[in-house]
């Protein structure tokens, strides 16, 4: 039981924390409503789902691989992140149908999770703290916890994106969001990047 619960505050502290697919969530919740956002937050859901699923799977396959894979992801990745900072933050500034900026599907949050390496730093975090590396059930258990919790950690942002939505009428408010949002994805993905390229040389 204890274990039980480790496994759920490691899921909510990592699927409700500030991150790039929170962000971009967070814009597509204002923009669209919390509604229309739930594709994308599903497709996250199930990104980093099968993605957990996957490392846990292949852990000892990925250990053997050495430092240059996660900086080909993590470089990968923040080119990604910063894509989606730069149009979010040159977005238009009217929140009518025409200025709104492309709504993300389902299919980008499932790729979007592959390519982040908060989701790739968080998988590897959980299958070492909790022994997932080929242990069948408990990563059955976990992955299935998570998947329930990361959705409605995920699905949170979107709320808060369409309730904030009153506060932004003027341009002015939704330019600096904008700009916000936008540079917090680039800052992001620099962040990312570094702690990847730490993280493989002290390794």
């Amino acid at each position: 039981m204890g274990n039980l619960l480790a496994m759920g505050v490691f899921a909510l502290t990592m699927s409700i924390s500030p991150g790039p697919a929170n962000m971009i969530t967070l814009s597509a919740g204002l923009h669209h409503g919390a509604r229309r956002a739930l594709p994308f937050v599903l497709g996250c859901t199930i990104g980093f789902t099968a993605l957990l699923v996957t490392i846990g799977l292949a852990a000892s396959i990925l250990a053997r691989l050495g430092p240059v894979w996660q900086i080909g992801m993590a470089v990968l990745g923040a080119a990604v992140i910063v894509y989606f900072g730069i149009r979010i933050a040159f977005a238009p500034t009217g929140l009518q149908t025409e200025d709104r900026p492309a709504l993300p599907g389902l299919w980008q949050g499932v790729l979007l999770q592959w390519v982040n390496p908060k989701a790739w730093g968080a998988c590897l975090a959980a299958v070492s703290l909790f022994e997932l590396a080929g242990a069948g059930d408990r990563l059955a258990v976990f992955s299935s916890l998570y998947f329930v919790i990361c959705l409605f950690g995920i699905g949170a942002w979107a709320v808060l994106g369409r309730n904030i939505r009153r506060f932004l009428i003027s341009p002015l408010r939704m330019r600096l969001f904008n700009l916000a949002i936008g540079g917090t994805l680039i800052l992001l993905a620099a962040g990312l990047v570094a702690d990847g390229l730490l993280r493989s040389t002290a390794g």
